[in-house]
């Protein structure tokens, strides 16, 4: 059994990033691969990059020649292309998943992007495994809450079609669960919706240890709470098992990431959990340890890689050598425990 590639996201150069007042720039993708290359631990570094698939990093109607010199240059680092952010969001191609039929027909439009980009990186040979990343493209769970469970359908039928364009493309989607996306903002809510959707060869969980930790929480649906604040290790492993046990069966594409409880927003983007520094003394999560609960079986779900998901970063941290060193050096620390299986 060969050991998950070590992949680094380039989105954090994005996400909460813009031109709006107290907003910080973009950092471009050229940028973002040079501080990722640079990185290096006892002689190990990254092995490829995962990637959003829109501006400035970019452009979703770009040509198979504009996006073949892209996978050129990524090629160039030595890096491979793993999981892909389909552009799924109102104001990039996509638009809410549990919209009226034009917003989902916008949503679907995202996906077919998201394969053809897949499939030119498959043809150039940057990209040899991965899935495409989605969610519900719902910001905040007020509207869902007015008919939850009419609203859980939607998104449900709407990812079922989905889920079809990317199995024609043989493409797998990896629904990230995070507690800003309606429907998908805590464990039970997620798992309703994945096993509403009822299609796991072509549509799981993307598990990202900074969001799940506030499913743990029940940030946005107390009644999902599974600890309650000053909360034991016994008791957080013991909820942890709980969450993961029902999570991890639909688990195709994972995150490392680290936590400490609070709940941040930058830019455009909705208050979600904050992706804290690997080494941060205020992380609330053993990285290693709760890492080797999701892995437990990975190559069996397909998982070849895993991602560091560092978003919204200040761009000073993300400028920061230090910073990708120590996140390689976790993230080698996560591959060599022997809890990927």
């Amino acid at each position: 059994m060969s050991a998950p590639k070590l992949h680094n996201a380039m989105w954090p150069g994005l996400v909460g990033k813009g031109d709006g007042e107290g907003e910080e720039p973009p950092i471009s993708l050229d940028r973002m691969l040079e501080l990722t290359a640079a990185a290096e631990v006892n002689g190990q570094k990254f092995d490829g990059i995962d990637y959003f698939l829109f501006h400035p990093h970019t452009d979703p109607e770009a040509s198979d020649d504009e996006l073949r010199v892209i996978a050129d240059k990524i090629a160039a680092h030595g890096f491979s292309v793993g999981s892909l952010v389909a552009p799924i969001w109102p104001g990039t191609v996509g638009d809410s998943a549990m919209g009226d039929e034009a917003a989902r027909e916008k949503f679907l439009s995202a996906i077919k992007v998201g394969c053809r980009i897949a499939g030119i990186f498959k043809d150039h040979g940057v990209r040899n495994y991965g899935c495409i990343r989605i969610d519900s493209a719902e910001f905040g769970v007020e509207k869902w809450r007015e008919d939850p469970g009419a609203n859980t359908k939607k998104i449900a039928a709407t990812f079922r079609e989905a889920a079809k364009i990317a199995a024609d493309h043989g493409e797998r989607l990896a629904a990230e669960g995070e507690i800003c996306w309606a429907g998908m903002h805590s464990w039970k809510d997620m798992l309703d919706l994945l096993e509403e959707v009822g299609m796991p060869e072509s549509l799981g969980f993307q598990a990202d240890l900074a969001h799940t930790y506030l499913y743990l929480l029940g940030y946005n649906a107390p009644e999902h709470a599974l600890v309650q604040d000053g909360y034991s290790d016994e008791q957080f492993y013991e909820a942890y098992k709980n969450m993961t046990d029902k999570l991890r069966p639909w688990t195709i594409d994972f995150h490392v990431a680290q936590n400490d409880g609070e709940v941040h927003g930058a830019g455009s983007h909705d208050k979600t959990g904050k992706h804290c520094q690997a080494d941060d003394p205020n992380g609330k999560l053993d990285i290693v340890k709760c890492a080797s609960y999701w892995l437990e079986g990975a190559t069996e779900r397909g998982i070849q890689h895993i991602c560091w998901d560092g978003c919204m970063f200040p761009n000073a941290v993300l400028e920061d050598g230090s910073t990708w060193n120590t996140i390689l050096d976790t993230m080698i620390r996560v591959r060599d425990s022997g809890s990927y299986s």
